[in-house]
């Protein structure tokens, strides 16, 4: 781990010197409790993903004979069903290593949004398909309403209908009993021990990466061979443990916009990193604010309040080093990891997790709790189960594009609301198209040039699941953009009373109205059935109010 920490390099090796004399190694592979301000009676079981590469080692050939089964039943493309832990690990594995000659093509659908599920059944021929019903507590509304669509589609066009699910869940879920219930082909039971957003070198992330032809030996034992090999005893033999630092310090020093840059092979890393480091510290009024995927500015034009991180692979990282160096000589705390292969991958996981949860120690909070999480699943689902009218909660929250007058007054009132340190979220409650994607970046790229605020985009509802507990249980800071449209072509969820319209548009509505009496600013806008089209006006409209506000101040 390179560091250019400049006046911050002092209150980063204090820190390490403390650790060293308080024995913090030893103390983290004993699991200590003590170590993090916590309220609950005990944390040791979501330790154990510090243990990984021990407890993996046993599973690694029923993880590999699956695969070859697989391979072997003609199966040419898997559909993982997930939201969260459950589907961030096993998207960077598909992104970063590919397709194995051999093996199938691993689709993750992480989304209720109609648009999302429609594009995977499509796109897929049953007879080859295979499902992985992925989720630690067996219940996620999302991944069961997914399950429950493609199992009735798939009951019309193959017999042996169970034999094309799989599930990965802890021991004695609801998942585990449908499994056995319904035949699943296998259903592997992950360490219960292990959080969610820890869970990318458990079954969770590895049972698809062995799918994908990915040598998931190797990488397991990559990831873990410093940390149970130690010969050097210190925290500073340990990337993770000296990023850490840096990250609790710099964050209680006021830089706590952690901008990711990866190399191209790595691109798809910082939106595992993301969840990891909001999900894990966005609490108690405190944490770390994740800044994946924004365009780049000018060094010289950021605002002070970032530190910047380089994720990259060896051959590929000149840009980002160079990129890095200019950063740190304007005064930005910069870091930077090179991994010498892709399968290294494995290790930067772990050491980003040991960072995580080492920067929380810093920071004082507990790093494997989410209690604010909970709260948009209840009103959400108090929406869906009673089918109430989620405009009677709306109270005006909401602004319509075929309202320009309204619409724009409330979009300049939101934006007044912006304070130095505060950073803004395009919450997009929309389909994956590419035309929309390429839309919301340009619009995140308008609101970054013309604010020099930090920004951030995600796709709800899986960001409920990642981001979500910083939003709402982190600091104050944020101004959130959430964009809805209105489903036009929706599909039912069999075996319930609602739909996959109604079930997006009810967390949506939910997320809004609990950020809203969190204190958060909230700007809702509906964007009709205009999809693409809708982004562009809005884009055009936030163009409008900024030369506008740019002809005040010229005046």
């Amino acid at each position: 781990m390179e560091l250019e920490l400049g006046l911050y390099q002092d209150r980063v090796d204090a820190r390490l010197e403390r650790w060293d004399g308080t024995d913090l190694l030893t103390r983290l592979k004993q699991k200590d409790l003590s170590l993090w301000h916590t309220r609950r009676e005990k944390v040791t079981d979501m330790l154990g993903w510090l243990t990984l590469g021990r407890s993996m080692r046993s599973q690694m050939d029923d993880f590999l004979d699956f695969a070859q089964q697989i391979c072997s039943y003609g199966i040419t493309e898997v559909v993982l069903l997930g939201m969260g832990g459950s589907s961030m690990a096993p998207c960077v594995f598909r992104r970063t290593f590919g397709v194995a000659d051999g093996h199938p093509n691993l689709t993750v659908l992480d989304s209720t949004h109609p648009d999302a599920v429609r594009s995977v059944i499509e796109r897929i021929e049953p007879s080859t398909t295979q499902f992985i019903v992925s989720s630690k507590s067996g219940g996620t509304i999302e991944t069961l309403s997914m399950y429950r669509y493609f199992w009735e589609e798939m009951r019309s066009s193959v017999t042996d209908i169970g034999k094309h699910f799989a599930a990965i869940t802890d021991p004695g879920t609801p998942l585990a009993q449908l499994a056995a219930k319904r035949c699943f082909r296998r259903t592997f039971e992950a360490d219960p021990d292990v959080g969610g957003r820890y869970s990318a070198l458990s079954a969770f992330g590895l049972v698809p990466a062995a799918l994908l032809g990915v040598d998931v030996r190797s990488l397991l034992e990559n990831a873990f061979d410093a940390w149970e090999n130690d010969d050097v005893g210190s925290v500073r033999g340990h990337e993770g443990l000296v990023m850490g630092a840096a990250l609790g310090e710099l964050t209680s020093a006021g830089k706590d916009k952690a901008t990711i840059l990866t190399s191209a092979s790595l691109r798809s890393f910082p939106a595992w990193a993301e969840q990891l480091l909001a999900e894990s510290t966005g609490k108690d009024g405190k944490g770390i604010v994740p800044i994946a995927g924004e365009p780049w500015l000018e060094p010289d034009a950021y605002a002070p309040d970032r530190m910047f991180i380089g994720v990259t692979l060896d051959g590929e990282e000149s840009s980002i080093s160079e990129r890095l160096r200019e950063l740190a000589e304007m005064g930005h705390p910069a870091m930077h990891m090179v991994l010498e292969s892709k399968i290294e991958l494995g290790r930067a996981m772990f050491e980003w997790e040991l960072a995580t949860a080492t920067a929380a120690i810093v920071m004082g909070i507990d790093p494997f709790d989410q209690p604010d999480v909970q709260a948009t699943k209840e009103l959400a689902w108090d929406f869906v189960s009673a089918r109430r009218s989620q405009r009677g909660r709306d109270q005006g929250m909401t602004f319509y594009l075929d309202e320009p007058d309204e619409l724009r007054a409330a979009a300049e009132e939101w934006l007044a609301l912006a304070r130095p340190g505060d950073y803004i979220s395009i919450q997009a409650y929309l389909g994956y198209g590419p035309e929309v994607h390429d839309g919301l970046r340009r619009l995140q790229a308008d609101l970054l040039t013309s604010t020099g605020l930090a920004t951030t985009m995600g796709y709800g509802p899986r960001f409920l699941h990642s981001t979500g507990q910083l939003h709402k249980g982190g600091p104050n800071t944020g101004l959130f953009l959430q964009l809805v449209d209105s489903n036009g072509y929706d599909m039912p969820v069999p075996g319930t009373e609602y739909s996959f319209g109604e079930l997006t548009r009810a967390e949506a509505m939910g997320d809004a109205i609990v950020l809203r009496d969190r204190g958060r600013r909230v700007l809702r806008i509906d964007l009709g059935d205009e999809g693409a089209e809708g982004v562009a006006r809005l884009r055009d409209m936030f163009t409008v109010m900024s030369q506008a506000r740019t002809s005040k101040i010229m005046v």
